[in-house]
């Protein structure tokens, strides 16, 4: 089972008086233990980030959760990786979006080795930060192995 915060909307939502398309942005977590990564426009391999799979207690529980998700996020590493990515992402994406005619919509999909713990941990911080920025974008966020072992 997959876990969806939003459901796209296939092409982006109708522009108000004045104001631009929202493009659609879909921000998937995987595990590469799991299959190959979804069809994307970007793929971001979070797999050098700490690992609370190897901590017993963490062992149970996903990235989508508070204490997962510090663990992940708070470490220098994690700090440093959401930086790097959230400035080559909005690069990129204001680049597709200033395009008179982009896209129908962009896929960015976060790997790490089973899809549990540090990939929808990125996918969420990435959308959130996302989501705070002027760009006219309809994201959404879908965990696709959050729930495998």
């Amino acid at each position: 089972m997959s876990r969806d915060s939003h459901k796209p909307a296939g092409r982006g939502e109708p522009a108000a008086t004045g104001q631009p398309a929202r493009l659609p942005l879909t921000l998937q977590s995987f595990g590469h233990k799991h299959g190959p990564a979804p069809a994307a426009d970007l793929v971001f391999d979070a797999r050098p980030l700490p690992n609370p799979y190897w901590q017993e207690e963490l062992r149970p529980h996903h990235g989508l959760e508070p204490e997962i998700a510090a663990y992940v996020l708070e470490h220098p590493a994690g700090k440093r990786f959401i930086a790097l990515h959230l400035e080559l992402l909005h690069y990129y994406l204001q680049l597709e979006t200033a395009r008179a005619n982009h896209r129908d919509a962009i896929a960015i999909a976060v790997g790490c080795t089973g899809g549990r713990h540090r990939s929808p941990a990125v996918t969420e911080a990435l959308a959130a930060a996302l989501r705070a920025t002027e760009l006219p974008l309809q994201i959404s966020t879908r965990h696709r192995d959050i729930d495998k072992q």
